[in-house]
Parts: C-alpha cells; structure tokens; sequence
C-alpha cells in the first residue's frame, strides 16, 4: 500500500501537467498562400467606402522603384461571415472589426502556423481609416518581415554552395541552385538567374568606407559606384553599351539594417548605354566597420513586359540573407 500511494499521486500530477499544456499543444495546421498575396477579412461594405480606401492606400499602393505601376501586396477581401476553413489559413491576415475601441495588434499563429495577423479596430469608419494611416508602416513592416522569411525558406530548399564568396569576400549569402556564377574578379561576382522572359541578376563586391560619404550624398556615391563597376564588368548585347543608371528617374534611397549592420537601400531604373534595355534594380551597401568596406550587393531584373514585383522581392529576400564573417 506504501508503494501504491506514491505512484497514483505521480500519475496524477502528470496528468495535470498534461491537461495545462493542452492549449500549447493544440494543433495549428501550416499555413499557404503566394507571395504577397494577402487576405483582408473586412465586411463588403467598409471594403467599399473609406476603410477598403484606407486599406488599399497603405497596402496596395505602388512599390517604388518599378518601372510601371505595381502594389505593395496583392490583396484577397472576404466578409467576416465566410473567414473559415480553408480561408483562414492564409499566411498573412489583415481582419477588420468595427464596434469595438480603436487599436492595432499584432497576432501570430492565430489560425495556421506560421502566420501574421493584424487586427484592426474602432468604433466607426473613421477611427478604423485613423488607426491604418496611424500604424502604416509598422502594418507594411511585419508583412514583409513574414513573406521575406517564407521566401528565404523556400530559397533554403535547395542552396548553392556560397564557397567563392566566403573565400574571396568573407560573406555568406543564401540564393538557390538555380542561380550560376556568370563572371567572378577580384572582389566582385555577377550572379545570374535564367527566366522565362529574361534573367535575375545579383552583383557582390565591396568598396572602402570612404567610398560612400553619409547624408545627402550617398546616393550619388552609390550611383557613381554601380555605374562604374557596370561599365567595368557588365558589358552589353553590342560593342560600346554596358550596365547604367537611368537617369530619367531618381532612386529613392533609404535606410535600413542587414547582419545587424547600418544599410543603404536604394531602388531605382538601370539601363544599358546606348542599347534599349532596362529594368528595376535594388541596391544594398552595407557598412562593415570592422573591415574598413561597404559590402555593396545588387539585385536587377530583365523581364520585359510583364510584372516584376515579385522578381525583386526573391532578389532581396537573397540580400537580406547576407552574414559578413
């Protein structure tokens, strides 16, 4: 009988463990969805007056730096009364509701694993339109965050083997087999990605510090810096012509961190010179103090004709993937 009590009171405690953990260990299903494509839960009439404009003003305006007109995010409405099921599973989730105290909160994993959900509220249209134009940026900021580590999985199905790079340059950059290395020099790498339309390309190599001076000049730095290695390493279809920038549009230039490290980010239009060909381009300078260098990685696509949102994204989803030894 003395052996007996011990064991029943261990059993009962595991028991009560378990049935505390029940919440934590309740299955999520994966989550889906293409690439930007994003699900707004919202009723069919705020969709259709000032919160659908609010909506659509901060999430499917256009993204800077294509040559045509392209949104931020695709996006998915539906009413509140048919979000279920399949429909929850959605990887990124903007929902809607009206009636209660404005705020904004951000939810993770709420429906399907891994998953973004931001939650609007108010009490009227306006204080909903409010809290949208209010939180803009931090709204567009964890979306992104969420389909750039979604693409960087994916990417990490099947990687090539970054070697060079790590023994010329001293970095590791994650882009998948499906890229080659179309010319390699000293410091410098011009990566290619074959597409159906055209190709992908990424340019690695790295300046001194002093290269790019801050504030308001750093963009004509970087602009000089991509010029002339476009006129060093990247020749044209012709005799003469080689990778530029398109001086008809202005790059838009802004800062950011990569490798926990202070980052330029500039977008704008390249062409080639004395040839028609041009296309969008994301350029990335990273400061690296303890080498003396910005590590400068370029992403630009040729892809006439067609959409190119999502050709950039793959290409700075790899960027953002770069980790300096």
């Amino acid at each position: 009988m003395k052996n007996i009590i011990p064991t029943v009171i261990l059993a009962l405690f595991l028991v009560a463990c378990n049935g505390g953990n029940s919440k934590k260990n309740k299955y999520v299903p994966e989550s889906s969805g293409k690439i930007n494509n994003l699900s707004v839960v919202v009723d069919n009439e705020l969709w259709e007056g000032t919160v659908g404009e609010a909506i659509r003003n901060v999430l499917a305006r256009p993204l800077e730096g294509l040559p045509q007109e392209e949104p931020l995010f695709s996006l998915s409405q539906m009413p509140t009364q048919v979000f279920s099921g399949f429909a929850t599973k959605n990887r990124t989730v903007l929902k809607i509701e009206k009636g209660k105290p404005a705020t904004t909160k951000i939810l993770n994993d709420v429906y399907a694993r891994p998953q973004t959900v931001v939650l609007v509220t108010g009490q009227t249209n306006e204080e909903i339109a409010d809290q949208l134009n209010a939180n803009a940026e931090k709204i567009i900021d964890v979306f992104k965050k969420t389909e750039i580590k979604e693409k960087q999985r994916q990417i990490a199905l099947s990687l090539f083997d970054d070697k060079p790079l790590q023994d010329n340059l001293g970095i590791h950059l994650k882009f998948p087999t499906a890229y080659r290395l179309a010319k390699e020099g000293d410091h410098f790498f011009w990566i290619r990605k074959d597409i159906k339309t055209g190709t992908m390309d990424l340019l690695v190599y790295q300046v001194p510090l002093s290269a790019i001076r801050k504030g308001d000049s750093a963009v004509t730095d970087i602009v000089r810096l991509r010029d002339s290695i476009g006129k060093k390493y990247i020749e044209g279809r012709f005799e003469g012509t080689y990778l530029t920038t398109e001086s008809a549009y202005a790059p838009y230039i802004f800062e950011t961190i990569i490798d926990n490290k202070p980052t330029y980010e500039t977008k704008g239009i390249w062409d080639v010179k004395n040839d028609f060909m041009s296309g969008p381009f994301v350029n990335y300078a990273v400061e690296d103090k303890v080498n003396n260098r910005y590590v400068i990685i370029e992403g630009y696509v040729f892809a006439p004709s067609i959409e190119k949102r999502n050709y950039v994204f793959e290409l700075e989803s790899i960027i953002r993937s770069l980790r300096i030894n």
